[in-house]
């Protein structure tokens, strides 16, 4: 692997001089720009030590978040990144304190590690999905019990309630995302990559990673024997008595038997390096959108700019307008950024996601290379390697450097997070 390079980062508003609580706000208008990301961050930030420690699991409503960052859907798509995340934590509180909050931020990225390192879960998911829906052709009953869940008309009163923020406010607080997939698995009986696929549909912050690996996890595939049980007990505590589903739910659930076998971690990607004297295409993808503080992006000999949204592409049926809005605002965020960083006068344009277009588009523009940060396991990967072929073709070469953070965490992602979790310190030291 190329030896890193460091990240050079803006500097994050200050935390809040009066000390307040954040402000508890659901904020269900979500802007998607990176000046908001940095005012959550910030305004968090007195938040990340002994309340997120000891309060990040209640879920008290969508009127009353204070406990959560909400920055989730902006760390998805490098809105903001991991390390700043991580140095506004750690500038605000000591490094136990702020424990809890800093592993939240590596938990994503180990799940992306682990996904990277092993490719084909992804795309057994992505098969598997497909059969699930070719069975609801024929299965009229799952059908009915599928849009009852989705609809949030179960009669089990948490379900129903969460089903309903889902779809109205794009989130869910990250305890009752786990309650919903147990119950969704092994209450309703419903095919857990059908709760996946609704999840990344709907969820402004859905990621290939973190949704399809945390759904297998609870349904225990992801650590073999070991399921997540939704009890009513838990439910009620850590909704604060909102509800209490005693005798609607199934607390034996075994984990599922499914005939699969995990191949064993391969090697991690190589960072592209662009050649600085090429005339140069910049795409950017919803992976990432900080592109004016990627150092592998400075100094390059601009000759187009284009932005990819491609939301359809997270699932075969219809994915909501309010991720299709937040796509597309921070890819427009992140190339008005871009654009004044670098004094592009140029357009910014705007791909289709059609076969060839994106070999078509730099080709039009004189364009030698095409430059874009790299795309980990996902839908954006799928559509950038269906695209290599017309690249070739064209005599484009597709340049992806990765971020420091990535190359230095994702080769650890061999195991159990446990194991991740024990060189957090040494990644801190090295990253920050």
């Amino acid at each position: 692997m190329p030896a890193a390079q460091p990240e050079r980062a803006l500097e994050a508003p200050e935390p809040r001089a009066d000390g307040a609580a954040p402000n508890p706000d659901p904020q269900r208008v979500w802007p998607a720009t990176r000046a908001e990301g940095l005012r959550r961050l910030a305004d968090f930030a007195p938040a990340m030590g002994r309340i997120y420690k000891t309060r990040r699991n209640y879920d008290l409503g969508p009127d009353n978040r204070a406990n959560v960052s909400l920055l989730s859907p902006y760390t998805r798509r490098r809105l903001i990144t991991e390390r700043e995340a991580v140095s506004v934590a750690l500038s605000a509180h000591s490094a136990s304190s702020a424990e809890k909050f800093v592993q939240e931020v590596f938990w994503r990225t180990y799940w992306k590690g682990w996904l990277e390192l092993r490719p084909s879960v992804w795309r057994a998911y992505r098969d598997e999905l497909s059969d699930d829906r070719a069975r609801l052709a024929d299965d009229r009953a799952l059908r009915k019990r599928l849009e009852k869940a989705e609809a949030g008309a179960t009669g089990i009163d948490p379900f129903d309630a969460w089903a309903a923020e889902l779809t109205e406010t794009g989130y869910l607080h990250n305890h009752a995302r786990m309650w919903f997939a147990s119950i969704w698995v092994f209450t309703l009986g419903l095919p857990w990559r059908l709760g996946a696929d609704f999840f990344l549909r709907h969820l402004l912050d859905g990621d290939p990673a973190s949704n399809t690996l945390g759904w297998r996890w609870v349904a225990g595939l992801q650590t073999r024997g070991k399921n997540y049980v939704a009890a009513a007990w838990n439910i009620e505590k850590f909704t604060g008595g909102r509800f209490d589903p005693s005798g609607q739910l199934n607390e034996r659930a075994r984990p599922l038997a499914e005939d699969e076998r995990l191949s064993a971690a391969g090697e991690p990607p190589l960072s592209g390096r662009p050649d600085a004297d090429r005339p140069t295409a910049v795409l950017i993808t919803e992976e990432d959108c900080a592109l004016e503080i990627h150092p592998d992006l400075e100094g390059l000999p601009l000759a187009a700019l284009a932005v990819a949204p491609m939301p359809a592409r997270r699932s075969d049926a219809e994915v909501s307008d309010a991720v299709a809005r937040f796509d597309r605002e921070a890819l427009d965020d992140a190339a008005a950024r871009f654009t004044e960083a670098r004094g592009w006068s140029g357009p910014v344009a705007t791909l289709e996601d059609s076969p060839g277009a994106l070999a078509a588009w730099a080709r039009d523009a004189g364009a030698e290379q095409i430059v874009t940060p790299y795309a980990p396991i996902g839908w954006v990967r799928e559509r950038l390697d269906a695209e290599r072929p017309a690249l070739r073709d064209a005599g484009l070469t597709l340049i992806e450097p990765i971020r420091v953070w990535d190359q230095t965490c994702w080769p650890a992602a061999t195991a159990g997070f446990f194991k991740f979790k024990e060189r957090i310190p040494e990644f801190i030291r090295s990253l920050l």
